[in-house]
């Protein structure tokens, strides 16, 4: 199973690999044959990256209530059930550490979203040892990052500076540097095993770099390193069925990672603003590539396309194939949606794509989804199903916000109150509502003016991801 990975941080020497000689024909291993060869270390690359690595602690207060001393007993098991609470709740502060990287010298550091996910308050440990509190500027769920930010006083802080992630290649030696287990900052190394990782399931954007450089839980947030002290990723799980490594390490691109550290300092409210494509897609499986006639798998074949969108206004159908962004590969969705998240809104990219076989190019403006319809956010009340309720026009931007389609239109719930009539039909948040009493919904208006007099007995239709269901309610 993939894991993410959260804890301390650490510092170990780290020796390099025997001297490969290599002529034209054949390769030899040689001894070394010198003091400089036997000496060879990354110690000068560790003092200069891991002052810029940092511990992350978070603690949050948990209420619990109390337990009779008599709860697992059989007896009363078959009389109360679980019913064996009793008195005040009590509260005990439940703590998780991580790590994170300093990436601009007035206190800007990044680390993973998990890492301070439901916290109350955060901590940072520099590797000096002096303990900060910390703010979050913004926790980005999607991308699994989160960026907090310090008080230095005015103390230009050592950062690491941003490598470009696309310029690696695999075989590229790496550093690792986290706080695996708790027990202090430690270094790794390793190589880059893969790039380009889109099957991971960690996070909505899945294009990670895997790296065999020891990584643990607690690594989480910490950097990834090349040679040069350049930071090109951010170590954020692992492939284990153990819990602890087994070679197989995965970490955020740098150029993701860039884009989210911009949006925070920016002041965008604690959101990060993505350019869109303007058109559904999925990726081109042997099957697909089989009946659309192409010689292989691989590429984003185009659904619905958005009316006036970027898609729309860069000339793409339906049925066309995209293959390349700029100069990268597009081998599947995941790798379409990462390269579409690593752009600016308002730039222009090129884009490769087949039609009908044909080899094409053109150039994509990539914007902002839009907010249109306007939300119209509004929670509803009264004797009728929906009572409790948000709702919300759905929009291109609201849809990414929440997750959904952003094809999809009509009106979303966004909120439902516990033990509403709402919550009582099982209505969630993402849940579409689709009619009222044989009254299609297109709006917030319409919504509230069908659920207007209709006395006790309610049709509805909601749709929830690819399920319609439409329920007979009485209240």
């Amino acid at each position: 199973m993939v894991r993410k990975i959260a804890g301390y941080v650490c510092a170990v020497g780290l020796s390099l690999m025997a001297i490969v000689a290599a002529t034209q024909t054949v390769q030899a291993q040689t001894v070394p044959t010198s003091k400089a060869q036997i000496d060879l270390s990354f110690a000068p690359l560790v003092k200069q990256v891991a002052p810029a690595v940092v511990n992350v602690f978070t603690k949050r207060v948990v209420r619990e209530q109390a337990r009779s001393p008599f709860a697992n007993d059989p007896f009363f098991q078959r009389f109360f059930g679980d019913r064996f609470s009793f008195g005040m709740p009590r509260e005990r502060v439940q703590s998780s550490l991580g790590s994170g990287v300093i990436v601009a010298a007035n206190g800007i550091i990044v680390t993973n979203n998990h890492v301070i996910a439901n916290g109350d308050t955060f901590t940072v440990a520099l590797s000096d040892r002096r303990e900060f509190e910390a703010e979050v500027l913004l926790a980005d769920e999607r991308t699994d990052l989160a960026i907090l930010k310090i008080d230095t006083k005015g103390e230009v802080l050592p950062t690491l500076q941003f490598g470009d992630s696309d310029g690696l290649e695999v075989g590229d030696l790496v550093l690792a540097i986290g706080n695996p287990f708790g027990v202090g900052q430690t270094v790794t190394s390793g190589i880059v095993s893969a790039l380009a990782r889109t099957q991971v399931g960690v996070t909505d954007y899945q294009f990670f770099i895997q790296t065999d450089a020891a990584i643990n839980p607690g690594n989480s947030g910490g950097a990834l390193v090349t040679m040069d002290g350049q930071l090109v990723g951010v170590n954020t799980a692992i492939f284990s069925r153990s819990g602890g490594s087994i070679g197989i390490g995965f970490a955020i691109p740098a150029n993701m990672v860039r884009l989210v550290v911009a949006s925070a300092q920016d002041g965008n409210d604690g959101r990060v603003v993505r350019p869109w494509l303007g058109a559904s897609v999925q990726t081109v499986t042997s099957e697909l590539a089989q009946s659309l006639g192409l010689d292989r798998p691989g590429g984003a074949l185009i659904g619905d396309v958005y009316r006036g969108g970027p898609a729309d206004r860069a000339g793409l159908e339906t049925g066309d194939v995209i293959r390349y962004l700029d100069v990268h590969d597009v081998v599947d969705e995941n790798a379409l949606r990462y390269r579409l998240a690593t752009r600016e809104v308002g730039t222009s990219v090129s884009i490769d794509y087949l039609r009908d076989g044909i080899a094409r190019r053109g150039s994509l403006t990539l914007t902002a989804p839009p907010e249109r319809p306007a939300r119209d956010t509004t929670k509803l009340d009264g004797p009728h199903p929906f009572s409790g309720a948000t709702v919300a026009n759905l929009s291109p931007a609201l849809a990414e916000e929440i997750r959904l389609d952003p094809m999809l239109s009509g009106v979303v719930v966004t909120e439902v109150v516990r033990r509403s009539a709402a919550n009582r039909l099982g209505v969630q948040p993402g849940d579409i509502i689709l009619g009222v009493n044989d009254t299609r919904v297109a709006d917030v208006d319409a919504l509230e003016s069908a659920l207007t007099g209709g006395g006790r007995n309610w049709q509805v239709s909601v749709r929830r991801g690819e399920q319609v269901f439409n329920t007979n309610v009485r209240l």
